[in-house]
């Protein structure tokens, strides 16, 4: 099994990856392919596009402004392309038009008023995160059609994908990798038996695709990118977006901080890096997915605090985020990081698991006491409901992420005062984190339909 540490940590828009980020990609891809069939065919009288979002994307779609990322996609942007923008700006100027234009001059109408539906019967039967784009003549007629599915962290797959994968993940066979291990287990043996380290053997499969200076200027624009997200979120204030008129904190509690350092706990800290990460998301801004953007700030709060702490080198930047890298494509292989599909264990869980892993790495963990680190905070998170009220964001997200943050620093520290052995293994831990989002009620899982979300009396 192999998948890129340049896929998995993905530089994007808030606020969601798998409700944003997806569903741009799958409506750019769409337009491409609508525009190849109409050159095909070459029909030139009116025709428009219509897109269906089904199940979770449905049922909170609003809140994760998957309207806005559908309509941005359709008119050719990307996540990566307008991360440095003013989204709402360019969202507005094109909620203005009527249609979208392909092949450099032909009109496709579109209007995101009439023609995006958020249908919330039946799922997909494959996923919750599905998609239905139709090209349609002027009476209705549909002339073609895609189904894309938003399987996590920004990927998305067609039916045909999605079935012939063990996971719901697009991934790369292991044969052409030196070291491609699929399980904890098996990256275990394999450290063991070579003598590298976990990031080492995750740098060697990274070169099988690129060299070392393309790896390494992706790693520091990835690192770049997350101190950005950190350092604009404790810079700014105001209210968050979306109606429950929330007010920013981060930048406030970081204020307080340096204001009153001595009374200030590592915990405070970790909670100002990782809720200024996700205010910013929560804003719609540019965020890196860590796995996901629900996700985000757990790996940025660490691994910031780590550099600023304890003086962390560009060297230990990078094997932190190919250590972290190699814990979640494992956790993606074996289970999954949507939150549509196992809850917010998958997203939260999986990123302090990966802090964790990368946090004891560059302390000088041993590869068993990082498995076991990445075990211990994924086990504290299992069980964990996706439930964010009003379909935003936000509450419980922003506060979790910081949890997420203390419990990697956490699992890191108690990891390395150990030997490596521990009672349950990471793999068994990914595992129950499957099963248990499996037996999860879909009113649990990114759908608002209960925990949080329905419990909150708004008055």
């Amino acid at each position: 099994m192999f998948i890129s540490v340049l896929e998995l940590f993905k530089i994007g828009i808030g606020p969601s990856s798998s409700h944003t980020m997806g569903p741009m990609v799958a409506a750019a891809t769409f337009a491409q392919r609508a525009g190849a069939w109409l050159a095909d065919h070459q029909r030139d009288e009116a025709v428009s596009v219509r897109c269906v979002l089904k199940g979770s994307l449905a049922y909170t779609g609003k809140g994760h402004a998957t309207d806005r990322a559908v309509t941005l996609g359709l008119h050719g942007h990307l996540p990566r392309n307008v991360a440095e923008e003013d989204v709402d700006a360019l969202t507005q100027a094109l909620g203005g038009r009527d249609s979208v234009i392909v092949n450099g001059d032909l009109h496709i109408g579109f209007r995101p008023d009439r023609d995006i539906v958020f249908d919330r019967g039946e799922p997909l039967p494959e996923h919750p995160n599905g998609m239905i784009f139709e090209l349609r003549d002027a009476s209705g007629q549909v002339l073609m059609s895609e189904t894309y599915f938003s399987i996590g962290g920004g990927f998305i797959s067609t039916p045909e994908e999605i079935n012939r994968l063990v996971a719901p993940l697009r991934m790369t066979g292991a044969d052409d990798c030196p070291w491609g291990f699929d399980s904890a287990k098996e990256m275990l043996r394999m450290a063991r038996e070579s003598g590298l380290s976990i990031a080492a053997m995750k740098r060697a499969n990274e070169l099988t695709i690129m060299d070392d200076a393309a790896l390494d200027e992706g790693l520091d624009a990835i690192w770049q990118a997350m101190k950005r997200c950190i350092h604009r979120g404790l810079s700014t204030g105001g209210e968050l977006p979306g109606g429950l008129h929330l007010t920013r904190r981060a930048c406030d509690l970081h204020e307080q901080l340096l204001a009153n350092p001595d009374e200030s706990t590592m915990n405070d800290w970790l909670c100002a890096y990782a809720m200024a990460v996700n205010e910013e998301n929560a804003a719609g801004h540019m965020v890196v997915t860590a796995p996901t953007n629900g996700a985000a700030g757990v790996i940025p709060a660490v691994l910031y605090r780590f550099v600023h702490d304890e003086g962390g080198t560009d060297v230990q930047v990078r094997d932190f985020l190919l250590t972290a890298a190699a814990i979640g494509g494992l956790i993606k292989h074996r289970s999954s990081i949507s939150g549509a599909e196992v809850g917010c264990q998958g997203e939260v869980g999986s990123a302090a698991a990966m802090a964790a892993a990368g946090l004891c790495a560059v302390r000088g963990g041993t590869p068993e006491q990082i498995e076991n680190a990445a075990e211990i905070a994924l086990e504290h998170h299992l069980g964990m409901t996706c439930d964010p009220v009003k379909g935003l964001v936000q509450v419980p997200c922003i506060e979790r992420n910081g949890f997420g943050a203390i419990k990697a620093w956490t699992a890191a520290s108690l990891a390395l005062r150990g030997s490596g052995k521990h009672f349950v293994a990471l793999d068994d831990c990914i595992a129950a984190m499957k099963q248990t989002g499996e037996e999860m009620s879909s009113r649990f899982k990114e759908t608002s339909l209960g925990g949080l979300a329905v419990s909150v009396t708004e008055c």
